[in-house]
């Protein structure tokens, strides 16, 4: 598990495995979260788009791609700050495989938490085509060594 001071600036992680998206996945998260968009979850509304088939749920993406993210950044109890500059290049489809790679972006010491850093990061989601299907910026609190 890394702690603030093993972060520098331009050292990019990748997730040591992947994560094939399941039919459940898609439709667990979209009910669970109340979205009625009908291109999550009916085969027949989807077809009639450009995809014509079922788009896997956007933020069921980016949750999937932070957390494979995790076990490189933020698995030290980290506390998250923030997400900025959410994109979704690409569509991701039920069987897809996903793996995240993380670059740091920037580190500090916090004025008001001397125990502990804020790690800036940018992490992609990519498939198993390496196209990037989500990238966002992510902040964290994390704690320092010995403090």
């Amino acid at each position: 598990m890394r702690l603030y001071e093993d972060f520098q600036v331009g050292d990019v992680y990748r997730s040591a495995f992947g994560r094939t998206v399941t039919e459940t996945d898609n439709l667990l998260f979209t009910m669970l979260t109340m979205n009625t968009n009908e291109l999550h979850f009916n085969d027949e509304a989807a077809a009639q788009t450009e995809w014509g088939r079922v788009l896997v749920n956007s933020c069921f993406t980016l949750s999937l791609a932070l957390g494979l993210s995790v076990a490189d950044t933020s698995q030290a109890g980290a506390v998250n700050l923030g997400w900025e500059s959410i994109r979704l290049p690409h569509p991701v489809f039920v069987g897809d495989t996903l793996r995240a790679e993380t670059e740091v972006l920037a580190v500090r010491a916090s004025e008001s938490r001397p125990a502990q850093g804020i790690v800036t990061v940018l992490t992609r989601g990519v498939n198993q085509r390496d196209e990037t299907v989500v990238e966002f910026e992510r902040s964290f609190l994390i704690a320092r060594r010995g403090r």
